[in-house]
C-alpha cells in the first residue's frame, strides 16, 4: 500500500526530466499535468536541462491534447500552491471548448475556479480510454505493449 490514490490513465508520457498524467482534478476530460519528475517548489529553480525540456514538451503535449480533443483552446498555466503555500509545481494543459464556456459562463481562470466549485470529476474509464488516445498522439506507432 503506498498511501496514494489510483491514477486512471496512469503515466502518458515520461521524459528524462518530466512526467505528464491526467489531472485528477475538475478541469475536465483531457486536461494533462505536465510536473518535473524531482520536486520542485519554484519555477526559478529548474535547472537548464529542465528549463531546455519544458518548452518543446508543453507544445508537443498540448498539440496532443488538440488532435485527440479538438477544443477551441488549450489553457496552459502553472499550479504550484497546496493548502495556500508553495507545492509542487505543475503546468495544467487544458482542452476548453465552447461547451464548457457555455455550461459555466465563464473562461479563462474564472472557468477554472467553475469547474472546480462544481466538482465533476471524469469517470476513470473515460480517462483510461482517452489516455491511451493521447499516448498514440504523443508516440506515433506506439501500440502500448
Amino acid at each position: 500500500m503506498t498511501g496514494r490514490a489510483p491514477l486512471p490513465g496512469g503515466t502518458v508520457l515520461r521524459t528524462e526530466f518530466w512526467v505528464v498524467e491526467h489531472c485528477v482534478g475538475p478541469l475536465g476530460l483531457g486536461t494533462l499535468v505536465v510536473k518535473p519528475v524531482r520536486h520542485l517548489l519554484h519555477l526559478a529553480d529548474l535547472t537548464p536541462q529542465e528549463s531546455t525540456e519544458l518548452g518543446p514538451l508543453l507544445r508537443k503535449v498540448s498539440a496532443a491534447v488538440t488532435e485527440v480533443m479538438s477544443p477551441e483552446q488549450v489553457y496552459v498555466c502553472l499550479w504550484s500552491h497546496a493548502g495556500g503555500v508553495p507545492g509542487h509545481i505543475h503546468f495544467v494543459v487544458q482542452p476548453v471548448g465552447g461547451e464548457d464556456m457555455a455550461r459555466f459562463d465563464a473562461f479563462g481562470p474564472t472557468l477554472q475556479v467553475a469547474m472546480g466549485e462544481a466538482g465533476c470529476f471524469p469517470r476513470a474509464a473515460e480517462v483510461e480510454r482517452l489516455c491511451q488516445q493521447l499516448r498514440q498522439a504523443l508516440h506515433p506507432g506506439w501500440s502500448g505493449t
